[in-house]
């Protein structure tokens, strides 16, 4: 358990909305190191996760080592609520940097749901929310080349851009993208390097740079 001041407490608590600040206040508060593995995939488990500061990654890996990254959750969101039905953690989650998280069992969970109508709506919303994007995920997958989906992950991506301009990228590593569309990363290297040699893109030490609208074929 990590002890905060009341100050400080109080700092990490007010950017939350008033829900997520709610159930936060019914959890006790941990720090974890980067790379540390918060929920493993496939174990049990009746815990929620509140994001107090940091980043995590959601993802899955199979016995090869191969990964899908499904999404990356920043401060102020929660994560690991998919106990609800009884069944197995159908996800892995991964710090990205140091977090701080205020853990929420089943019972003050339960609590916060029967209390608060709002957050039960909230929480049915997210559900349908997540549902969309594992629908267009698979959608992706089945639909697209690699090729394809790398060109979504990029445009996806957030970066300052301005009218006429080059759009650099958030940074972002060839494994992440690999991650993401569920490739590997000697694939996505040799994309994007045909993407620069074509003046579509230009590649810097974890920075992409787009220099032009990428073609919808390759």
């Amino acid at each position: 358990m990590t002890t905060l001041d009341p100050a400080a407490r109080d700092r990490l608590f007010s950017s939350l909305s008033p829900s997520i600040r709610a159930m936060a206040l019914r959890g006790v508060v941990r720090s974890y190191r980067k790379n540390t593995i918060l929920v493993h995939e496939g174990e049990r488990g009746d815990s929620t996760f509140v994001l107090l500061q940091g980043k995590v990654k959601v993802y899955s890996t199979d016995a090869e080592g191969h990964e899908i990254i499904y999404s990356v959750v920043g401060a102020g969101d929660y994560f690991a609520e998919m106990w609800l039905d009884g069944g197995p953690r159908c996800a892995s989650v991964m710090t990205l940097e140091p977090c701080l998280c205020a853990i929420v069992g089943s019972d003050a969970f339960r609590e916060q749901l029967a209390g608060e109508p709002a957050f039960a709506q909230e929480l049915v919303t997210r559900m349908i929310r997540r549902v969309r994007e594992a629908t267009q995920k698979a959608r992706e997958l089945a639909l697209l080349d690699v090729y394809g989906r790398v060109v979504r992950a990029l445009e996806a991506h957030e970066g300052p851009a301005a009218p006429g301009r080059p759009i650099v990228l958030s940074p972002i590593t060839h494994q992440a993208i690999a991650s993401r569309v569920g490739s590997s990363r000697e694939m996505v290297s040799r994309l994007l390097k045909d993407l620069e040699r074509g003046g579509y893109v230009e590649l810097g030490v974890k920075r992409i740079t787009l220099q032009r609208k990428l073609p919808a074929r390759w």
